[in-house]
Parts: structure tokens; sequence; C-alpha cells
């Protein structure tokens, strides 16, 4: 069941997307041959999401995947995570020394230029495609995701609506990987 092996995939974890347990659907995301996951739960608390954190890097590690925690830098700390991701109006200059990789998501050329001056070592661009999760906004593109990465030195993943069947068009479109949800908490 390898659909992704050998493929720049990480997938971002939507716990209400998933039918089990989140942290039983680490090592379902790992046979599909994905080794990185960020987790991502907006809704959570610091300390939902610290308990819930807790589980994950468990299984992940059991796994042999990456973990990335999503806007909780001290849940991160505490729990010696060396992956942190940021949404850009969060982003701080200090975590760039705190966090051996960070990154954040940019939706324009304005927006990527503020993540390269905060020296981030990666950024995810979306949404590329409609997606159920930004239903009331109109996908970015293919277009302006080419743009996105030829204006960058920086790994850039395309986000929404990413499939196997379009992965190779994000590729052909520059992108260094891809991001995935509902399928990554589907499979």
């Amino acid at each position: 069941m390898c659909l992704f092996e050998g493929k720049n995939i990480i997938a971002v974890t939507a716990r209400h997307l998933c039918p089990r347990p989140l942290w039983e659907q680490i090592p379902r995301i790992r046979n599909a041959g994905i080794t990185r996951v960020i987790l991502r739960e907006k809704d959570l608390s610091a300390d939902e999401y610290l308990a819930l954190a807790e589980k994950v890097l468990c299984s992940c590690k059991e796994c042999g995947v990456e973990l990335t925690i999503h806007a909780f830098p001290d849940v991160a700390e505490k729990l010696h995570v060396e992956r942190l991701h940021m949404p850009l109006p969060l982003l701080r200059e200090d975590l760039v020394s705190c966090f051996p990789l960070l990154g954040t998501s940019v939706h324009s050329l304005e927006q990527l230029e503020k993540a390269e001056a905060l020296k981030v070592g990666y950024v995810t661009f979306g949404h590329v495609f409609p997606t159920d999760c930004k239903k009331d906004l109109p996908p970015r593109g293919l277009s302006t995701l080419s743009e996105i990465c030829s204006r960058t030195a920086l790994p850039v993943y395309a986000i929404g609506g990413i499939t196997k069947d379009n992965f190779a068009e994000v590729m052909h479109a520059g992108a260094f990987g891809a991001c995935i949800m509902s399928s990554a908490m589907l499979l």
C-alpha cells in the first residue's frame, strides 16, 4: 500500500476526518510511504494539544515518522520536537534559532517574501486545487504555484486538494513536494 513511497509528501492531520484515534492513524500513514506529519489540530487548547501530541509522538517514534508541531512552540519544546510549523502571522524571528526545521504557510508572493525574511526552512502554498476545507475560496491554481516556486530557493510544498492523481502536476509546477490532509486521514 505504499502509494506515496519516495515522494515528498507531508500528511497534515485533521482528527475529525479520521475514523480512528489519530495516533492509530500514524501506522497507516507510514504504510502508505509518508514519513512526515504536521499535527495541525487548530481547535484545541494548548493543554488538549499537548495531550494529543504526546500520543501522536509515541506513535510517530514507533513508526519512524517525523512529527512537526503546528502553532504550539511551547509544546514542541516540552516534547523535544525539533520541527515546528507556524502560521505566518504568529511567526517570530526568535523561533528560527530554537527549531532546526521551521516552516510556515503562504498564500501570496508578499507572504512568501515575509517568510523568507524570517528565514524559515520551507513553506507550504495553497490551496492549489478545490478542497472541502476551503469550499468558499477559489483555488490559487497551478500557475500561481509555479510563480511562487520560481521566486524562491525555499522548498515549497503544495497544499489543498492534492491527490495521487494530481501530484505529478504540482511537481511539474516546481513544487518540492505536497501536503495531503483528507486522503491521509482516510487511509
